[in-house]
């Protein structure tokens, strides 16, 4: 499987003026759990189920304990978003021939797309993250998207190729790759899918405040008392945290939208 993409194209794309294009087609909203927010050019409002998202630039946005499932208008699949995440239309496209171009950004959190084989050859979809382009023909596959654009690409069964960097590495089913960006997609690793928390450390700081350290999958998502947080390449992260209730909650989400949640008492 190859993938082309221009990184110019990319750019121009991500920096251009969200001038609302409405296309024929379209995502909907399917399940809606929680607080899930949705915005075209300035108007943002609740989301429901069989909300549409059908303009360049129109956007689902979920907070924290929140989650949507969305239906691709061409049958060909679903797309889970997971809690404190945005994602966003960049491009829904009948091409003359048939084919249909679907592009969608992760800005931030976690998401997992489950597409049945396209049967047009010129057919696409990819789903940009802040640290590259991950594109597919037919796949299961999720992207989880830290702070500070480090972006973790899972795949469960078909292929992805992701491309950062003018690179491209090929994701097969059964393995996962971080992409840190500025840099090429690390090689693709045998696929974990665990939300494990390791070598947990609470250190008091203050009556209200600890410093929480530890480690998990370098692909995880983060969140501390619901606040995405980043973590190094190799999984580590260090933060300041307050004391809500006398506990301290953090919650690890995979690329393929496993979660477990944790919680710590106040150290003494």
């Amino acid at each position: 499987m190859s993938l082309a993409i221009v990184m110019s194209l990319l750019t121009a794309t991500t920096l251009a003026s969200p001038l609302q294009v409405r296309t024929n087609r379209w995502l909907m909203v399917r399940q809606a759990m929680g607080k899930v927010f949705y915005q075209t050019g300035s108007t943002s409002k609740v989301a429901s189920v069989g909300t549409r998202l059908q303009a360049v630039g129109d956007t689902i946005r979920t907070e924290e304990r929140s989650s949507t499932v969305l239906d691709i208008d061409t049958g060909i699949g679903l797309i889970k978003v997971a809690e404190k995440t945005t994602l966003q239309v960049k491009q829904l496209q009948a091409l003359p021939n048939g084919g249909r171009t679907t592009r969608l950004e992760v800005t931030r959190g976690q998401a997992r797309l489950q597409l049945r084989p396209f049967t047009h050859k010129a057919s696409r979809l990819e789903v940009i993250t802040p640290a590259g382009v991950s594109g597919v023909r037919g796949t299961e596959f999720g992207v989880s998207a830290q702070p500070n654009g480090k972006t973790g690409v899972a795949t469960l069964s078909g292929s992805v190729a992701t491309t950062a960097q003018g690179r491209s590495v090929l994701i097969k089913g059964g393995f996962q790759s971080l992409v840190v960006p500025g840099e090429a997609p690390l090689p693709a690793t045998p696929l974990k899918d665990d939300p494990s928390l390791n070598s947990k450390r609470l250190a008091r700081i203050s009556e209200q405040q600890v410093l929480f350290s530890g480690q998990t999958d370098a692909v995880n998502l983060l969140l501390v008392n619901n606040m995405p947080q980043n973590i190094d390449r190799n999984g580590r992260f260090e933060v300041t945290a307050q004391i809500i209730n006398e506990q301290v909650t953090a919650t690890v989400i995979t690329p393929l939208g496993k979660r477990q949640e944790y919680r710590f008492t106040r150290p003494q």
